[in-house]
């Protein structure tokens, strides 16, 4: 159940990731479901925006081959248990703004650069909270005629990032999670002790949960930035014969 740990820990994020709530409901409107761009894959993801569509939200569904719901006298053979969690949409801008910087590679009103035919929602980024107060951490700013124009700057966003990754290693800290040995089979176990952590640990394992809203090539990057050695890849032992 290493999932529910992490939507658990998720929660004490705020600052430096997301954190779960409710979607709030105004009278005569609702949320909306909607599939944007994963930030990380630019593949299709299902995200919902809130009724006055100001906050984002990702929505992951969690999956057991032998789960079911009871609802009522009949029973649900889907039993997926679906987690709605609150993202940064900055995140989401951001792949837009590289994307843009690799193409056109010049100042842009912030309109034309979330343009995107397959995923034409993409526009309601613009109406969050957090977008006008927050562009300047990943993008350089001029303003003509009255008009904004921005463009990517790779210097802010690793400094934006690496904010982002020191509030997260304070909460892994602040809640003993191990993080130390192997990374990648870490669970959400309070054994910081047992587990002999370093600040190392801490930095690429906070690392990781950032690289979910990244490109494999700004993760790279931003890896060499927090200065984090290279792991090295150990070979696979020949099978017995």
């Amino acid at each position: 159940m290493q999932l529910v740990a992490l939507q658990g820990l998720k929660i004490e994020l705020g600052l430096a990731l997301f954190a779960v709530t409710y979607p709030p409901r105004k009278a005569g409107s609702g949320p909306l479901f909607t599939r944007l761009r994963n930030p990380s894959t630019g593949q299709a993801a299902l995200y919902l925006f809130s009724s006055d569509a100001r906050q984002l939200f990702e929505v992951k569904a969690f999956h057991e081959e032998y789960r079911s719901w009871f609802i009522g006298q009949a029973v649900q053979q889907d039993g997926r248990l679906f987690f709605v969690t609150r993202v940064d949409p900055l995140f989401l801008v951001l792949f837009y703004l590289a994307k843009a910087e690799k193409e056109q590679g010049k100042f842009q009103p912030l309109d034309q650069i979330l343009v995107d035919a397959e995923f034409s929602s993409c526009t309601m980024l613009l109406q969050c909270t957090d977008i006008a107060k927050s562009i300047h951490h990943i993008a350089e700013e001029k303003e003509t005629g009255g008009r904004k124009f921005y463009k990517y700057s790779e210097e802010k966003t690793l400094k934006w990032l690496t904010k982002k990754v020191n509030q997260t290693v304070k909460v892994l800290k602040d809640h003993d999670v191990s993080v130390g040995g192997k990374v990648q089979s870490a669970t959400f176990i309070s054994s910081k002790k047992l587990a002999g952590a370093v600040e190392e640990d801490y930095i690429r394992y906070a690392h990781g949960l950032i690289s979910e809203y990244l490109t494999e090539e700004l993760s790279t990057t931003l890896a060499k930035y927090l200065r984090l050695p290279e792991v090295a890849v150990l070979p696979k032992e020949p099978l017995p014969k």
